[in-house]
């Protein structure tokens, strides 16, 4: 059967990774978590108090990144490490998730990270997540799949997911993150969240993880003949 390259992008909180991840290890493909690509590089800024509306400054930082995904035996996933730190959890934290967009829609930012994943795909069997994997980073990617689902569902998600990192959460900051993630993404003048014209629509509202699985390794499987 042959390799080919899974894109798929969507909203946030529609659970991407989640999906991603699972057909990776159903298929025997390395995930690439490019949302991971773009925390990690927010939490180099943040860490190193960088100004990122500065753009010499951004150029300067991104020299001192390195960025990489390597196997953790334990749990059979990518990590993503900075600078050979494993920043897998830290790049979770609502701080980090609070300015990613921001530091997404610089320029210098995405050409970095766009190299990088491109250089990563060459070799096809690969599956990558994010907002703009199927119109920008693998406009030929022979599967494309977009990501959606109810505001009220997503909201659930995050929070679901924060909370147990952090109890004083609210609902209604995860609400007002999202919305200002869901306006920051669409909105961006360079590489904005868009369903790519031969996009296959994943509306998850109602579907069970394996449901949603299930269906998506159908795609594979007709696109691999």
């Amino acid at each position: 059967m042959k390799k080919i390259i899974v894109a798929i992008d969507g909203w946030s909180s529609c659970g991407k990774s989640t999906l991603a991840r699972q057909m990776a290890k159903a298929l025997g493909y390395i995930y690439i978590d490019s949302g991971a690509m773009y925390r990690a590089i927010t939490l180099y800024f943040l860490r190193n108090h960088i100004n990122w509306e500065n753009s010499k400054e951004v150029e300067k930082a991104l020299k001192n990144i390195e960025l990489d995904f390597r196997p953790n035996d334990q749990t059979a996933q990518n990590e993503i490490y900075l600078n050979d730190e494993n920043v897998e959890y830290l790049i979770r934290d609502l701080v980090v998730a609070e300015k990613v967009s921001d530091v997404a829609a610089i320029q210098e930012v995405r050409a970095f990270a766009v190299a990088q994943q491109q250089k990563l795909g060459k070799k096809k069997g690969i599956i990558m997540d994010g907002r703009d994997i199927g119109t920008v980073v693998f406009p030929k990617a022979e599967l494309k799949l977009f990501m959606t689902a109810d505001n009220v569902v997503r909201i659930e998600r995050r929070f679901k997911e924060l909370v147990e990192k952090n109890p004083n959460i609210t609902i209604k900051e995860v609400a007002e993150n999202i919305q200002m993630r869901d306006y920051i993404d669409s909105n961006r003048a360079i590489s904005p969240l868009r369903q790519a014209k031969d996009a296959i629509v994943l509306d998850n509202t109602n579907l069970t993880p394996e449901e949603q699985l299930k269906k998506s390794l159908k795609l594979v499987k007709e696109k691999t003949g």
